[in-house]
């Protein structure tokens, strides 16, 4: 198989230009036609040098599963697929005219590109997007190729649109509202390591050529100040070594399932972690279940792409369970991992036969809690911070102005 290069006019008279793999240059100019445009010319394009001889150039291009289109990209590219499919383009057409969108090395565009290849080579786009799975998860070629089956592909487009659109909201939201405590965190510790390390030591100076007794509290600031400069440095590596392993056990299955259970009952951020775990579940399953794909095929997709051990395993117990004829609400009741108000509502989907109407209330329910635990823990958290790094300036001032005060009766009384 060759590379051609083409130029051709679009139905609308538009010059366009791409490339098209093919076996010779016949099959090139039907490829160009099964496009949807009319071919001017098309020659064979030059191979990179350098590049192994039975390999197509288009895949030397994409550099093999390096190339991932992130969510906001995903996001942007189906969106933008479904107005050109809406506005009467073919398949083919719509993903060359995505391809050659921006600049030619961005993953939208190699992304593009081997997909219109496959589609010009007769692939469904379901298989086409399978072969990418860094950009497209397991949800998206199964919907695809629900709607494959439908034929309402246009709809299935937009439902994923939706999908990414609420995902990548959810995500803002939780992010905005962690940012601000961490920024804060980061700053006042490296204020007070700079005022131990560089202003500290400037007051133990004269406090001591003056000889008098010092208040407790400043002597323990003073040892606080001198064990910093001497092993801080030492400290910080091991804090660092910590880390290290910390995120090390993080990477396997325990400590995973461990760290994923936490977030789900951590004070002040476990109604945040977990409404929007729970919304952002019940909005894929009702997505999948809405667009044809079957319960298990559902729960399986539910569980690659949760993000979260605990729930995973909770979702897998239920496939499990359901293959022998059982509810979901059963087994998702008794893992003791979602609240009792979601497996009831999801209950009574499931004996009102409308399951993805249930789970639409249910991602609402919980996204709109999610919403208002962003607010309390936003609005509960300034007070504690000004607190905790009030009590510490307030401490370090405090022992200062007790030295000074000491010294200075001392220095009266002589």
């Amino acid at each position: 198989m060759a590379v051609f290069n083409y130029k051709a006019m679009s139905k609308e008279g538009r010059k366009l230009e791409g490339t098209v793999e093919a076996a010779d240059r016949r099959s090139a100019l039907l490829a160009v036609e099964r496009l949807g445009h009319v071919p001017i010319t098309v020659a064979e394009a030059a191979v990179r040098k350098g590049a192994d001889k039975g390999v197509p150039f288009w895949k030397l291009k994409l550099g093999g599963a390096r190339v991932r289109m992130r969510p906001m990209e995903v996001l942007l590219f189906t969106s933008e697929l479904s107005d050109l499919l809406e506005a009467g383009m073919t398949l083919g057409a719509a993903l060359n005219c995505l391809a050659n969108q921006g600049e030619a090395d961005s993953a939208q565009s190699k992304v593009a590109s081997d997909l219109r290849d496959r589609i010009v080579r007769g692939e469904p786009l379901s298989d086409a997007v399978a072969a990418h799975p860094a950009s497209f998860p397991p949800l998206y070629g199964n919907m695809i190729r629900a709607g494959e089956a439908s034929g309402a592909m246009i709809e299935v487009l937009r439902r994923l649109v939706e999908h990414y659109e609420r995902n990548e909201n959810m995500k803002s939201k939780i992010t905005s509202a962690l940012t601000y405590p961490a920024v804060v965190l980061v700053f006042g510790i490296f204020t007070v390591i700079f005022a131990m390390v560089k202003v500290i030591p400037q007051f133990t100076k004269v406090f001591e050529s003056m000889g008098s007794a010092l208040p407790l509290p400043t002597r323990i600031l003073m040892g606080l100040s001198d064990f910093i400069i001497r092993f801080g440095v030492f400290v910080a590596i091991g804090i660092v070594m910590l880390a290290a392993a910390f995120k090390r056990h993080l990477k396997t299955e325990s400590g995973r399932f461990w760290w994923d259970g936490l977030k789900l009952k951590a004070p002040l951020i476990k109604g945040i972690i977990a409404c929007g775990a729970y919304s952002s579940l019940a909005y894929t399953m009702k997505t999948l279940l809405s667009n044809g794909v079957n319960v298990l095929q559902a729960l399986k997709i539910a569980e690659e792409t949760c993000g979260n051990a605990r729930i995973a395993q909770a979702l897998r117990t239920a496939r499990q369970r359901v293959t022998d004829g059982t509810t979901i609400s059963g087994p998702l009741a008794t893992s003791a991992v979602f609240p009792k108000m979601m497996t009831d509502m999801l209950a009574v989907g499931e004996q009102s036969g409308d399951m993805p109407s249930a789970l639409g209330h249910i991602g609402r329910r919980y996204e709109n809690e999610m919403d208002r635990n962003i607010k309390i823990f936003t609005n509960a958290l300034e007070p504690i911070l000004i607190v905790v790094i009030g009590g510490v300036v307030g401490f370090v001032a405090v022992s200062i102005l007790m030295a000074v005060l000491k010294a200075t009766s001392t220095l009266s009384a002589h």
